[in-house]
Protein backbone atom coordinates (compact mmCIF):
# COMPACT_ATOMS: atom_id res chain seq x y z
CA UNK A 1 0.00 0.00 0.00
CA UNK A 2 1.26 3.48 -0.89
CA UNK A 3 1.21 6.12 1.80
CA UNK A 4 2.32 9.72 2.03
CA UNK A 5 5.68 8.74 3.50
CA UNK A 6 6.70 7.38 0.07
CA UNK A 7 8.79 10.41 -0.82
CA UNK A 8 11.92 10.45 -2.96
CA UNK A 9 14.96 12.68 -2.88
CA UNK A 10 15.72 15.16 -0.11
CA UNK A 11 12.17 16.45 0.29
CA UNK A 12 11.00 14.52 3.33
CA UNK A 13 7.61 15.68 4.46
CA UNK A 14 5.21 14.79 7.18
CA UNK A 15 2.58 12.23 6.31
CA UNK A 16 0.23 15.01 5.34
CA UNK A 17 -2.09 14.24 2.43
CA UNK A 18 -3.04 17.88 1.87
CA UNK A 19 0.62 18.92 1.63
CA UNK A 20 1.41 16.01 -0.67
CA UNK A 21 -1.49 16.82 -2.97
CA UNK A 22 -0.52 20.50 -3.10
CA UNK A 23 3.11 19.63 -3.85
CA UNK A 24 1.95 17.50 -6.79
CA UNK A 25 -0.33 20.28 -8.07
CA UNK A 26 2.43 22.89 -7.81
CA UNK A 27 4.88 20.63 -9.64
CA UNK A 28 2.28 19.75 -12.28
CA UNK A 29 1.54 23.40 -12.94
CA UNK A 30 5.23 24.08 -13.44
CA UNK A 31 5.73 21.13 -15.78
CA UNK A 32 2.53 21.62 -17.80
CA UNK A 33 3.31 25.33 -18.18
CA UNK A 34 6.89 24.65 -19.23
CA UNK A 35 6.28 21.64 -21.49
CA UNK A 36 2.59 21.57 -22.44
CA UNK A 37 0.19 18.69 -22.00
CA UNK A 38 1.73 16.26 -24.48
CA UNK A 39 5.34 16.57 -23.34
CA UNK A 40 4.66 16.61 -19.60
CA UNK A 41 5.62 13.36 -17.89
CA UNK A 42 4.26 11.96 -14.65
CA UNK A 43 7.72 10.93 -13.46
CA UNK A 44 8.99 14.44 -14.08
CA UNK A 45 6.11 15.89 -12.07
CA UNK A 46 6.64 13.39 -9.25
CA UNK A 47 10.36 14.13 -9.18
CA UNK A 48 9.77 17.87 -8.96
CA UNK A 49 7.19 17.33 -6.19
CA UNK A 50 9.54 14.98 -4.33
CA UNK A 51 7.03 12.13 -4.20
CA UNK A 52 6.68 8.57 -5.41
CA UNK A 53 5.08 8.66 -8.90
CA UNK A 54 2.37 6.28 -7.72
CA UNK A 55 0.99 9.00 -5.46
CA UNK A 56 -0.14 10.96 -8.52
CA UNK A 57 -2.47 8.12 -9.42
CA UNK A 58 -3.68 7.89 -5.86
CA UNK A 59 -4.61 11.57 -5.60
CA UNK A 60 -5.58 12.42 -9.16
CA UNK A 61 -6.21 9.17 -11.00
CA UNK A 62 -4.66 10.09 -14.34
CA UNK A 63 -2.65 12.68 -16.23
CA UNK A 64 -5.87 14.07 -17.70
CA UNK A 65 -7.47 14.49 -14.29
CA UNK A 66 -4.33 16.12 -12.92
CA UNK A 67 -4.26 18.51 -15.88
CA UNK A 68 -7.93 19.33 -15.31
CA UNK A 69 -7.21 20.35 -11.73
CA UNK A 70 -4.19 22.40 -12.77
CA UNK A 71 -6.33 24.23 -15.34
CA UNK A 72 -9.06 24.88 -12.78
CA UNK A 73 -6.49 26.48 -10.50
CA UNK A 74 -4.68 28.38 -13.27
CA UNK A 75 -7.87 29.93 -14.63
CA UNK A 76 -9.08 31.44 -11.36
CA UNK A 77 -7.36 34.83 -11.75
CA UNK A 78 -9.97 36.59 -13.89
CA UNK A 79 -10.52 40.26 -14.63
CA UNK A 80 -14.04 41.62 -14.41
CA UNK A 81 -15.32 42.88 -17.76
CA UNK A 82 -18.44 44.83 -16.88
CA UNK A 83 -18.84 48.56 -17.65
CA UNK A 84 -18.16 49.66 -14.08
CA UNK A 85 -14.91 47.66 -13.97
CA UNK A 86 -13.55 48.15 -17.49
CA UNK A 87 -11.37 51.18 -16.71
CA UNK A 88 -9.45 49.14 -14.13
CA UNK A 89 -9.48 46.06 -16.36
CA UNK A 90 -8.02 47.96 -19.31
CA UNK A 91 -5.15 49.20 -17.17
CA UNK A 92 -4.53 45.71 -15.78
CA UNK A 93 -4.39 44.22 -19.27
CA UNK A 94 -1.77 46.78 -20.29
CA UNK A 95 0.37 46.20 -17.19
CA UNK A 96 2.71 43.34 -16.39
CA UNK A 97 0.56 40.27 -15.68
CA UNK A 98 0.26 38.53 -12.35
CA UNK A 99 2.19 35.26 -12.13
CA UNK A 100 -1.09 33.33 -12.23
CA UNK A 101 -2.28 35.11 -15.38
CA UNK A 102 1.08 34.66 -17.10
CA UNK A 103 1.15 30.95 -16.27
CA UNK A 104 -2.41 30.51 -17.49
CA UNK A 105 -1.58 32.04 -20.87
CA UNK A 106 1.58 29.96 -21.40
CA UNK A 107 -0.13 26.79 -20.19
CA UNK A 108 -2.90 27.41 -22.71
CA UNK A 109 -0.58 28.07 -25.63
CA UNK A 110 1.62 25.05 -24.99
CA UNK A 111 -1.26 22.63 -24.48
CA UNK A 112 -3.85 23.80 -27.03
CA UNK A 113 -2.59 21.53 -29.82
CA UNK A 114 -3.86 18.51 -27.88
CA UNK A 115 -7.57 18.13 -28.61
CA UNK A 116 -8.46 16.74 -25.18
CA UNK A 117 -6.43 19.41 -23.38
CA UNK A 118 -8.11 22.11 -25.48
CA UNK A 119 -11.52 20.74 -24.51
CA UNK A 120 -10.59 20.77 -20.82
CA UNK A 121 -9.36 24.35 -21.01
CA UNK A 122 -12.37 25.58 -22.99
CA UNK A 123 -14.78 23.90 -20.57
CA UNK A 124 -13.06 25.44 -17.55
CA UNK A 125 -12.98 28.92 -19.09
CA UNK A 126 -16.61 28.81 -20.18
CA UNK A 127 -17.90 27.28 -16.95
CA UNK A 128 -15.90 29.31 -14.46
CA UNK A 129 -15.63 32.68 -16.14
CA UNK A 130 -17.50 33.21 -19.37
CA UNK A 131 -20.88 32.07 -18.07
CA UNK A 132 -20.49 34.06 -14.87
CA UNK A 133 -19.63 37.12 -16.93
CA UNK A 134 -22.66 36.57 -19.16
CA UNK A 135 -24.85 36.55 -16.05
CA UNK A 136 -23.53 40.02 -15.18
CA UNK A 137 -24.17 41.55 -18.59
CA UNK A 138 -27.45 43.30 -19.25
CA UNK A 139 -29.22 43.01 -22.58
CA UNK A 140 -29.41 40.59 -25.50
CA UNK A 141 -26.79 38.10 -26.63
CA UNK A 142 -25.07 38.14 -23.25
CA UNK A 143 -23.33 34.78 -23.77
CA UNK A 144 -21.91 35.82 -27.16
CA UNK A 145 -20.86 39.23 -25.83
CA UNK A 146 -19.13 37.55 -22.89
CA UNK A 147 -17.22 35.31 -25.31
CA UNK A 148 -16.14 38.38 -27.32
CA UNK A 149 -14.93 40.14 -24.18
CA UNK A 150 -12.88 37.10 -23.15
CA UNK A 151 -11.43 36.91 -26.68
CA UNK A 152 -10.40 40.57 -26.61
CA UNK A 153 -8.68 40.15 -23.25
CA UNK A 154 -6.91 37.01 -24.42
CA UNK A 155 -5.73 38.74 -27.57
CA UNK A 156 -4.37 41.75 -25.71
CA UNK A 157 -2.56 39.54 -23.21
CA UNK A 158 -1.12 37.39 -26.00
CA UNK A 159 0.12 40.37 -28.03
CA UNK A 160 1.55 42.19 -25.02
CA UNK A 161 2.89 39.42 -22.79
CA UNK A 162 3.82 36.66 -25.24
CA UNK A 163 4.74 38.43 -28.49
CA UNK A 164 5.81 41.60 -26.62
CA UNK A 165 4.16 44.07 -28.97
CA UNK A 166 6.26 47.23 -28.85
CA UNK A 167 3.19 49.45 -29.09
CA UNK A 168 1.43 47.70 -26.21
CA UNK A 169 4.51 47.64 -23.99
CA UNK A 170 6.10 50.96 -24.89
CA UNK A 171 3.05 53.02 -25.81
CA UNK A 172 1.25 55.67 -23.79
CA UNK A 173 -0.59 53.50 -21.27
CA UNK A 174 -3.19 56.12 -20.40
CA UNK A 175 -4.14 56.60 -24.05
CA UNK A 176 -4.15 52.88 -24.80
CA UNK A 177 -6.22 52.14 -21.69
CA UNK A 178 -8.80 54.67 -22.87
CA UNK A 179 -9.10 52.99 -26.26
CA UNK A 180 -9.27 49.53 -24.71
CA UNK A 181 -11.88 50.57 -22.20
CA UNK A 182 -14.01 51.98 -25.01
CA UNK A 183 -13.76 48.69 -26.89
CA UNK A 184 -14.70 46.67 -23.81
CA UNK A 185 -17.57 49.01 -22.95
CA UNK A 186 -18.91 48.85 -26.50
CA UNK A 187 -19.48 45.11 -26.06
CA UNK A 188 -20.26 45.01 -22.34
CA UNK A 189 -22.94 47.71 -22.54
CA UNK A 190 -26.33 46.64 -23.81
CA UNK A 191 -26.89 47.92 -27.35
CA UNK A 192 -29.74 50.36 -27.88
CA UNK A 193 -33.09 48.96 -28.90
CA UNK A 194 -33.47 48.91 -32.68
CA UNK A 195 -35.56 51.68 -34.13
CA UNK A 196 -38.26 51.19 -36.75
CA UNK A 197 -37.28 51.64 -40.35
Amino acid sequence: MIDDSAFTGDALRKRDSAATKQAILDAARTVFTRSGYDAAGMREIAGLAGVDPRLIGRYFGSKEQLFTQVVEDAYTDHLMLTPEANAETARALLADPTAARADGMILTLRSASNERAATIMRDSLERNFQRALADELVGPDAAARAALLVAICTGVQFMRNVLHSSELIGGDTDTLAGYLRAALDAIATAPPAPTGQ
